[in-house]
């Protein structure tokens, strides 16, 4: 089956990271998928050419300009040569770009819903409603998200599918205790310290700081790691300097690698105010990391409080001091949850589950008769 991927970018982030991951995972003697893709470069490419994949890139203007509707007319073109049978869609932008070209290019369109509210400008947000007209079927990939599709975009129940984001088996995967011992030290951390973390990008709706505003909270061992870069690094580094707390906050920077990073913590802290249904959770609980979260998005559809991890409400610093006092003092506690983690995420989140049911989701599209060539109501 030939499939048409399409992708904004090559940077780094949930869904990019999840895009990739995908193509990767996909069983390459059924799927025989060209990559189009708006911009050429960034630290993802490489994982896309090492798959030997066709990379076409479309290098559109404003959305509105005749430059995309050129590029537009150029993809569909490039579909019908192809011979392109479903084209599946992965952020705001290529729904909105590649979903209209692929409906009258008569192919089977796979849109995307991986965010909540959020959008690079509100303005997109209703085109991005509009390009879900031209869908067959639009994959939330929370239950939150999902229920958001029917109750504010109008999406029609039958035409919304929920596929959560996976973990490959590396994920589940712990080095030794040396190993652990020695990536530590080498971020500058202690050894005798309790490491409270995080895997985000540093950006304001990742709250980072109230991470930072937690430790004058907290005893003086205990000690955070961001793994991560973005446009609030600096401030956060201010942040620390000014709270008195800055030599126990190691900046890590962005850390693209195949080992699970979570499980150099003892606990893995998420503050954000928003999320879709963010990967750095589930890559928590793979390797039996303690969660500590906010209840946002499709954040408690994974972390039951006291059962796979702890929730705090969303900027309240002195309660997310209070849960990590908890879990640092409560070994019971700790273990607990370092126990239901693997197993809550290998039953549901594994990537043999998860890659089947997109599988399974191409193959229905492909073999879906009807109306091609007009919009679904």
């Amino acid at each position: 089956m030939r499939v048409g991927y399409c992708i904004d970018s090559f940077d780094v982030g949930g869904t990019e990271l999840n895009a990739v991951r995908t193509l990767e995972a996909l069983d390459r003697q059924s799927f025989a998928v060209t990559v189009f893709h708006f911009h050429a470069t960034g630290p993802l490419r490489a994982r896309y050419e090492a798959l030997g994949v066709p990379l076409i890139r479309l290098p559109i203007g404003p959305l509105y300009s005749p430059r995309t509707a050129m590029q537009g007319i150029r993809f569909m073109r490039l579909l019908r040569r192809e011979h392109i049978e479903v084209v599946h869609t992965h952020d705001l932008y290529t729904n909105i770009f590649a979903a209209p070209w692929a409906r009258i290019a008569g192919c089977r369109v796979i849109a995307s819903r991986r965010w909540l509210d959020a959008a690079p400008r509100p303005g997109l947000l209703p085109l991005n409603r509009w390009s879900y007209r031209f869908a067959h079927r639009v994959v939330a990939n929370s239950a939150l998200a999902a229920r958001l599709l029917v109750s504010k975009e109008r999406v029609p129940g039958r035409r919304v599918v929920e596929l959560p984001n996976f973990l490959e088996e590396r994920a589940f995967r712990t080095v030794s205790p040396e190993a652990r011992i020695t990536r530590r030290r080498d971020w500058g951390v202690p050894a005798a310290a309790f490491v409270i973390g995080t895997v985000a990008r540093l950006a304001p709706v990742k709250n980072h700081e109230m991470l930072i505003r937690a430790l004058p909270r907290l005893a003086a061992d205990v000690h955070l790691v961001l793994i991560g870069d973005g446009p609030s690094r600096t401030g956060l580094a201010d942040l620390a300097r000014m709270l008195s707390v800055a030599e126990r906050v190691h900046f890590v920077g962005q850390l693209v690698e195949t080992t699970n990073l979570h499980q150099f913590f003892d606990a893995s802290v998420l503050c954000s105010r928003s999320e879709g249904f963010p990967n750095s959770i589930i890559e928590a609980l793979a390797v039996g990391c303690p969660v500590i979260a906010t209840p946002v998005g499709g954040i408690p559809e994974v972390i039951v409080d006291r059962r796979t991890g702890l929730l705090v409400p969303p900027d309240d610093p002195e309660a997310l001091a209070t849960a990590v006092s908890e879990l640092r003092r409560d070994s019971v506690l700790r273990a607990q949850l370092s126990e239901a983690g693997p197993a809550a995420t290998r039953s549901r989140y594994h990537q043999s589950v998860v890659i089947a049911q997109l599988e399974g989701i191409y193959r229905d599209s492909a073999r879906e008769a009807g109306d091609r060539g007009a919009l679904l109501t």
